[in-house]
């Protein structure tokens, strides 16, 4: 597959990618509190979950450009056939729309950005795991 031109990649390519990469940065973040494995794991489910994703989405979407506005739209309104587990449809597309924004951003070489954008989720991560970044 030719990853040359990300915009021309269907949105649940880049969620798939955006996936990974969301997953790595929270798995960074969580490498710094320095805890047992199985307990960094739990933490990192707490933060790749479709619910915590949404909740993630609204801190950076005041910050988001006109162009990522438009990544994010285009996956959150990707129709799909899976279904939600614990969460709401709407927390599962807004998921959706966030793992596509960053595997957007990864492919077009944009990860100062996406740096950015992921530091002012972390900033905001109280509300999600509760006294874990200080």
């Amino acid at each position: 597959m030719n990853t040359e031109n990300p915009n021309l990649l269907s949105p649940s390519v880049l969620a798939f990618v955006g996936d990974a990469v969301y997953g790595l940065y929270v798995r960074t973040a969580l490498a710094g509190v320095n805890r047992p494995s199985g307990e960094l794991h739990r933490l990192s489910v707490t933060m790749v979950n479709a619910s915590a994703q949404a909740k993630a989405f609204e801190v950076i979407k005041p910050l988001l450009t006109e162009g990522e506005t438009a990544v994010f739209k285009r996956g959150r309104n990707f129709h799909t056939s899976a279904s939600p587990k614990s969460s709401t449809k709407g927390e599962y597309h807004t998921a959706t729309g966030l793992e596509c924004l960053f595997g957007w951003l990864y492919l077009s070489g944009e990860t100062q950005r996406a740096n950015e954008l992921f530091e002012a989720i972390l900033k905001n991560a109280d509300g999600l795991v509760p006294g874990v970044f200080k």
